[in-house]
């Protein structure tokens, strides 16, 4: 007997039907049945394929094209909130593992993948978008030798960006015990991992707002292959590097390894190593070098006072003997200790003879006459004087009573002796208008001979009275 295949849209099963048996559905009804089948099977899955038809976002913002390999093509759709969290960058031909649900579309009875994560596939797309990336940082003038500061030669305290398990950390720890014991500050992140990137950028940023910063930082990862290292190729750790007003030193992987991070920072260091002997330098060596720059210090010294005293003693004996100097001297001094008494007779009997000459014009009489004279003398300048102080303050006086009389034409007190008055406010103001009165208002009214207090009145129809 032969049967027929009933396909049931809404479970998907699909069982068989006796012949001429089979049920009717509509296009709909099996295009959402097979989507609910699709996505039922592959809710979730990861595909490996090449980039094809990417002409960038749609202006809706979702992303549409496809996947393929040598056998078969796949339509790929990226909703527009996904392709903003993409960490990958997109281009034609790149070849990638994406991530998402097979789901099919009914308008065109086809198949597609909705993508929410898409990775790099394989060593050549990886270096591919390592080389874009490096070229876009390095046309900001990230990688500028210019930008670049000096390693501080003798740094009090390190900051170390590693994890804090592993050989690196302890490979850094030891070499600077060994080399010089140095303060060090260690902030943990993952080195691999997607979140490895975000952790050191921020690490780097958290050194950088501290109060006390370390004077060197060191961001340091043990070796591995071009996947595991790809966190330090991330953009914010470049910038992070970037931006750092610390120094950075890089020891990211073996010497052979390069990673974004190395192009950003100060010093790329080979190794874990190499960045703890770039950081410090050996102590031995700096006691060594002291002592040996303390020891030739010495010796020039010594050289120098040889020298002066050498030449001390060559001048001294181009010089003469004390005695034979002093020998002029004490000669001159002998010569001057013989003639010092007639010297000091000859002196007393010439100043005897000026005394008796001045004794004779110091008699009583004389010293009389040049008093009297002296007395007639100051009289005449006194006389002179007095006639000077008659005139001046004749001719003083004559000019005040001239300008008193001037003073008295111009007062109003003369005004007021021919028969006026003077009217004042309360405050002491003139009034000038019998308007500026106000009724019951405290006046004074000065005449030639005193002044009288009055108050104000006002009758109807008439102006001010008193």
């Amino acid at each position: 007997m032969s049967t027929d295949v009933n396909f049931d849209p809404e479970t998907g099963e699909i069982r068989e039907a006796p012949a001429g048996n089979a049920s009717e559905y509509s296009v709909s009804e099996i295009a959402h049945a097979l989507k609910r089948t699709i996505e039922d099977r592959f809710g979730f899955v990861r595909v490996r394929g090449e980039i094809s038809g990417y002409r960038g976002p749609h202006s809706s913002g979702h992303c549409y094209f496809a996947i393929k390999d040598e056998g078969a093509k796949l339509d790929a759709v990226i909703w527009r909130g996904s392709f903003g969290r993409l960490r990958s960058k997109l281009q034609e031909g790149l070849e990638v593992i994406v991530s998402g649900k097979i789901t099919s579309y009914p308008g065109k009875s086809s198949y597609q993948i909705i993508i929410e994560n898409v990775e790099p596939a394989g060593v050549g797309a990886l270096m591919a978008l390592l080389e874009e990336r490096k070229k876009k940082l390095a046309a900001e003038g990230l990688f500028d030798a210019a930008r670049k500061r000096p390693i501080p030669y003798l740094p009090q305290v390190i900051g170390v960006v590693t994890s804090p398990t592993g050989a690196v950390i302890r490979d850094i720890l030891h070499r600077l015990n060994d080399r010089f014991p140095r303060h060090v500050i260690v902030w943990p992140v993952r080195v691999q991992g997607e979140t490895a990137g975000a952790e050191v950028a921020q690490a780097i940023q958290g050194f950088n707002a501290m109060a006390e910063k370390p004077d060197v930082l060191i961001v340091a990862r043990g070796g591995g292959s071009l996947e595991d290292l790809w966190p330090f190729n991330d953009e914010a750790i470049v910038r992070a590097v970037a931006a750092s007003s610390i120094p950075v030193i890089s020891a990211i992987g073996h010497e052979t390894d390069t990673t974004l991070i190395d192009f950003a920072a100060d010093w790329r260091a080979p190794t874990p190593t190499a960045a703890a002997e770039k950081a410090v330098p050996v102590r031995a060596e700096l006691v060594a070098e002291t002592a040996s720059l303390s020891a030739r210090q010495k010796r020039a010294i010594a050289r120098v006072m040889q020298e002066r005293k050498l030449r001390l003693q060559s001048a001294g004996r181009a010089l003469p003997k004390p005695d034979d100097m002093l020998a002029i001297a004490r000669q001159r001094l002998d010569t001057a200790s013989t003639r010092l008494p007639s010297g000091l007779r000859s002196n007393l009997q010439r100043h005897a003879l000026v005394l008796a000459r001045a004794a004779g014009r110091l008699s009583p009489k004389s010293l009389r006459d040049r008093l009297a004279e002296q007395r007639r003398r100051v009289g005449e300048v006194l006389a002179r004087r007095k006639r000077g102080l008659d005139v001046l303050f004749a001719r003083k006086r004559e000019r005040f009573e001239g300008e008193r009389k001037l003073l008295l034409s111009l007062s109003y007190k003369s005004v007021l002796a021919r028969g006026f008055a003077l009217v004042r406010d309360a405050a002491g103001r003139p009034l000038h208008a019998a308007a500026a009165v106000k009724p019951a208002a405290r006046i004074e009214i000065e005449f030639a001979d005193g002044r009288v207090n009055a108050v104000t009145e006002k009758t109807p129809g008439q102006g001010s009275l008193f």
